[in-house]
């Protein structure tokens, strides 16, 4: 804790971006659970005008803690999207390092100290579930092996050297975010995560992955679907095909 106490100090701001869609009952929680662990760290909320009031809560809590900030979007525009629009609203704020997780405690914010750290030699930090076993916690087996062989067929056809490339729990170093265009980057759930993993990975960023625990939400409903599923399955091939002709 220290240790990354000394990172967030005024010379390296860092903030973790977590969109949201019907979070209420979580995100006020991970709210105080992330500045427990990180007091200096900021937040931003991405919101896509959840219908629960999730923005309205955020709001509430900005009143009483000047490290938060909320985002808000006319409507459900997708994961990917949110994140690209938190990505671009942190990098024009000039904060150092940008995080990513989930709003649903899948992601434990103990882990984020860690994740920062390792940032000290990496550019971009994985929170793995696959680097050391399997590490999820609630999946059904359906579910924990679609990830899985989802993972695997996305190491074999883009030749990426990550076990976790579908995983959401990330940090960054601005600097490799500024690289990437994320104005062409329209993908989604899995997709998404896969698109920026390939496009640091070809840039030649320094990829590291921490095993991490997953444990799967038990507040809120899932957003999985078989739409976030079949666009990962494609997106590897596009993205192969876009670089071998040299658009990536």
């Amino acid at each position: 804790m220290e240790q990354c106490e000394q990172r967030l100090s005024p010379l390296q701001r860092a903030i973790v971006v977590i969109p949201t869609y019907n979070e209420r009952e979580n995100i006020t929680a991970l709210i105080s659970a992330i500045h427990q662990v990180m007091p200096a760290i900021d937040i931003l909320v991405v919101d896509d005008n959840s219908p629960d009031g999730t923005a309205a809560l955020v709001r509430s809590r900005m009143a009483e803690d000047p490290q938060l900030a909320l985002l808000e979007r006319p409507g459900k525009m997708g994961l990917g999207t949110a994140y690209c629009d938190g990505f671009r609203w942190a990098l024009e704020r000039g904060y150092d390092i940008i995080c990513q997780m989930d709003a649903d405690f899948s992601h434990n914010p103990e882990d984020l100290p860690r994740l920062i750290a390792a940032l000290d030699h990496a550019d971009v930090v994985i929170g793995s579930r696959y680097v050391s076993g399997v590490n999820v916690v609630n999946w059904p087996m359906r579910r924990l092996l679609l990830s899985y062989m989802a993972n695997l067929y996305t190491r074999i056809v883009t030749g990426m050297p990550i076990k976790d490339a579908t995983g959401g729990f990330k940090a960054f170093r601005a600097e490799i975010l500024r690289k990437i265009d994320l104005g062409a980057i329209h993908s989604n759930g899995y997709a998404f995560q896969i698109e920026m993993n390939f496009r640091a990975w070809r840039l030649g960023a320094r990829i590291e992955e921490l095993s991490i625990v997953f444990v799967d939400r038990t507040n809120g409903v899932s957003k999985m679907s078989r739409t976030i599923i079949y666009e990962a399955a494609w997106i590897v091939w596009k993205l192969k095909l876009l670089a071998l002709i040299g658009k990536l």
